[in-house]
């Protein structure tokens, strides 16, 4: 079978054991099939997620003029903190911030290799924690808009990372924490105007991902220096893939790149 299209983030369903799609413009592929299957992915070109063009991918599937210039990629993106739209204040297109900033967040714990702290839009939960490789999760409030989650967070990393330690998660060091109990030990370090957002504590959320076998140590695939990648596909966590070879492909960082996708 052989399968072309441009990537773009796998979309996810939360079951038993995480579902995975990856879904090109004609077609899907259910990921999991793939597993235990050795596959092969050519890099043939580029598609600008925005501007379609076959232009060099800068960041987040975008080519550069594309990303130093559409509302999608604004810093508040990365940075919810910078958030203005609250105030009636333009970053790069009003309407569009207001559309994305003005809704619901989550401010959120995850356990991926480590305790991290994030900020997720609320229509995104649990899809933000699958992508994160994250096993466990729990929210913390939920805020009328970005600023108020954003600031949230930056208040948290006092205390909490907001990285995940990509190798350990993939590699399945992860730490074995009373999850619920260290929610409650920082609620006392969230900002004054956000504390009424505070949720009622409910159980964490507990992910598991298709994976037959976890690798002892990781390295990256960079189809952007090496053009094409074989092996045996082992498991599929967070948004990556996982090779026999301990190889291992972070789909994320390939949105964008137009690719064949063979499977023997």
């Amino acid at each position: 079978m052989i399968v072309s299209g441009t990537i773009r983030k796998m979309q996810t369903e939360l079951q038993e054991t995480v579902q995975y799609y990856m879904v090109f413009r004609d077609e899907f592929v259910h990921a999991n099939q793939l597993l235990d299957h050795h596959i092969t992915i050519k890099h043939v070109a580029n598609e600008c997620l925005n501007c379609g063009l076959d232009k060099k991918i800068w960041r987040q599937g975008f080519c550069y003029d594309c990303f130093s210039s559409i509302p999608q990629a604004g810093d508040w993106i990365m940075k919810p903190e910078l958030s203005r739209a609250h105030l009636d204040e333009e970053d790069r297109d009003l309407e569009y911030e207001k559309k994305v900033q003005l809704k619901p967040h989550i401010v959120y714990l995850a356990n991926s290799s480590n305790i991290k702290v994030g900020v997720t839009r609320q229509t995104q939960i649990p899809t933000r924690w699958i992508d994160q490789g994250a096993h466990e999760a729990v929210a913390i409030l939920e805020a009328p808009n970005r600023y108020l989650a954003g600031i949230t967070e930056v208040a948290l990393k006092e205390k909490v990372a907001d990285k995940t330690n990509w190798r350990k998660m993939l590699t399945n060091d992860i730490e074995d924490v009373d999850l619920l109990r260290f929610r409650e030990s920082v609620l006392d370090l969230i900002p004054e105007e956000a504390r009424e957002f505070i949720l009622p504590v409910k159980e964490e959320t507990h992910i598991h991902f298709p994976v037959l076998q976890y690798p002892k140590k990781v390295s990256s695939v960079n189809l952007s220096k090496t053009p094409e990648h074989s092996g045996k596909l082992i498991g599929i966590k967070g948004q990556y893939f996982i090779f026999e070879s301990g190889k291992v492909m972070n789909i994320r960082s390939h949105e964008g790149f137009v690719v064949d996708l063979k499977v023997d």
